[in-house]
């Protein structure tokens, strides 16, 4: 298809602009909806009267409405804009940035969306999509048992997942580590609850505490609901995990000040199944949990890492050192720009 693209930028750059344009605004809409036009062609670069050239084409043909809140896609606007991604993708350069981003990160599989989510909220609910598809793709028939991570991204990814995902496949997921000390909503257990409710699969919980002294960690490990679930953690076919910033981390967790500052003297940028680490991939602390650890991946034949936002970039490049090979990274233009850059701190 490369090919012809190229075919088609000789025969027709002006029209391959115009799809392109069109495109665009029909995303920008989809993000930030509703929106008015001058503040569109400001966050498009465009003069108001282009824009609303191309928005009165848009309108003309059914994709868009407007009201005094602004503009916001119609259903067939939203089935357009979800139908052309792919092709746009591709028209767009990201396929060839996914294998660049592989090939700098040295793991096997980057898929990039569109957008910024540090700035763009909706792009977190593209990315939740995301990750459905390449589960219906990876995932074998028959059973399956997901190892889920918690976080505000593993929220937004739950409720992207949909029933397709169970179809000739038997889901259970199960919390990958013990619990974290976050809001409800967002540790593990609800979100495998989220998940299994959204595919119709089932779920089973892990009620243990962030920090466990040894005395109490052993005796926990001999409990049967603990063992039964660690089981099927073993088990697992895919393990879902996100990878966060720090300190943001740190202090969502309410770490102590004095953990906080160590953190920050080693210069920690990121974070994942507990474990902190700078921007050369060298782990400096770690919060002991009951579950998966970060050498347990590499028997697992599918791990999917969710990040996204240009916020993150030096933490997702610096956990690539710690992921296995095997890891498919599921990130946005904000964050894989950067990167490809060469972020620094």
């Amino acid at each position: 298809m490369d090919q012809e693209f190229a075919w088609l930028k000789v025969l027709a750059p002006d029209l391959l602009e115009v799809v392109k344009q069109r495109y665009q605004v029909l995303q920008s809409i989809y993000w930030l909806a509703p929106i008015g036009r001058r503040l569109l062609a400001q966050e498009l670069n465009l003069s108001e009267r282009a824009l609303r050239t191309e928005t009165d084409f848009l309108r003309l043909h059914g994709l868009i409405t407007a009201s005094k809140s602004g503009m916001i896609l119609t259903a067939q606007g939203e089935e357009a804009y979800q139908g052309l991604t792919t092709i746009m993708d591709r028209l767009l350069g990201v396929r060839s940035k996914e294998k660049q981003l592989s090939q700098v990160l040295g793991i096997d599989h980057c898929l990039i969306v569109a957008g910024d989510s540090a700035n763009l909220p909706k792009v977190l609910s593209d990315m939740g999509k995301l990750v459905n598809e390449t589960l219906d793709i990876i995932l074998p028939r028959g059973e399956n048992v997901i190892a889920v991570m918690g976080g505000t991204t593993m929220a937004e990814v739950a409720d992207s997942l949909t029933s397709k995902l169970a179809e000739q496949r038997h889901l259970i997921f199960v919390p990958a580590r013990g619990g974290l000390g976050e809001a409800v909503n967002i540790q593990a257990n609800a979100v495998c609850a989220r998940m299994a409710a959204h595919t119709g699969g089932e779920h089973r919980v892990l009620y243990i505490p962030e920090h466990v002294s040894e005395q109490t960690y052993k005796p926990l490990l001999a409990e049967p609901a603990v063992k039964e679930v660690l089981q099927l953690v073993d088990k697992s076919s895919a393990v879902v995990h996100s990878i966060g910033g720090a300190i943001p981390m740190a202090k969502r967790r309410n770490m102590s000040a004095e953990t906080i500052a160590m953190l920050q003297q080693k210069q920690a940028v990121g974070e994942a199944f507990g474990y902190f680490f700078n921007q050369m991939g060298e782990v400096i602390y770690k919060i002991p949990r009951i579950g998966l650890q970060l050498h347990d991946l590499e028997r697992i034949s599918s791990v999917i890492a969710v990040a996204g936002g240009s916020d993150k970039a030096a933490a997702i490049k610096a956990y690539a050192q710690l992921a296995p090979q095997q890891t498919w990274l599921i990130t946005d233009e904000g964050a894989a720009n950067l990167i490809l850059k060469g972020v620094t701190l």
